[in-house]
């Protein structure tokens, strides 16, 4: 079971960027492991470094304002490209619980949510309200509540995003895929109960 997700604060790193793909979420040449961790430093790996291979301060992700950030706030399509479940992986490894954006690939946001990834559109006039605050740098935080499907901060934004129902209470519940088959063991147990039945005979 994962980690039960209701009311969330944290502080908002910006990436404004469109159509981040998980090629560049994490790169294929660091997909050699078989854990779900381990990814984390590999994280936006080559936007985070300069052709010499140092750490570039220009990209947010390195600037000491946003150390220990955990949601992410980004531009439409977010997750566009491959399926690699590893671009979950390698976001939740760097520290992040949220991801905020106008809009996610499809495949991205299964598997965010299948890994206790909480993906949320807004609209983008929010989205660009919630860039601009935290591209300031100082210490820009948000609320995430799941329970109300409501986005808030301190300067008075409020913003409702659509959730759907299956996903959102399997998150509220911090369930994963082996626990949804587990609450129908009685039936699967019955079912092939069923069927052995059916073949002795």
């Amino acid at each position: 079971m994962g980690v039960p997700f209701r009311v969330y604060q944290g502080l908002v790193a910006p990436l404004r960027r469109s159509h981040v793909d998980t090629d560049q979420i994490i790169p294929k040449n660091v997909l050699k492991r078989i854990e779900r961790t381990g990814f984390g430093p590999f994280l936006f790996h080559d936007w985070r470094r300069t052709a010499t291979g140092e750490l570039d301060p220009a990209f947010p992700l390195n600037q000491p304002a946003y150390a220990g950030a955990t949601i992410l706030a980004a531009g439409p399509n977010f997750g566009c490209g491959s399926s690699r479940e590893h671009a979950a992986w390698a976001l939740l490894d760097a520290g992040f619980r949220v991801v905020l954006a106008p809009s996610f690939a499809d495949i991205f946001r299964n598997n965010a949510i299948g890994n206790g990834l909480l993906p949320v559109a807004l609209s983008e006039s929010a989205m660009n309200t919630i860039l601009d605050r935290a591209e300031a740098g100082t210490g820009y935080e948000l609320v995430i509540d799941l329970a109300r499907c409501e986005v808030r901060d301190a300067q008075g934004l409020t913003e409702r995003f659509a959730f759907d129902d299956a996903s959102r209470q399997r998150l509220l519940e911090g369930l994963d895929e082996i626990d949804l088959i587990l609450a129908n063991d009685a039936e699967i147990s019955a079912f092939e109960k069923r069927r052995t039945d059916r073949i002795q005979l």
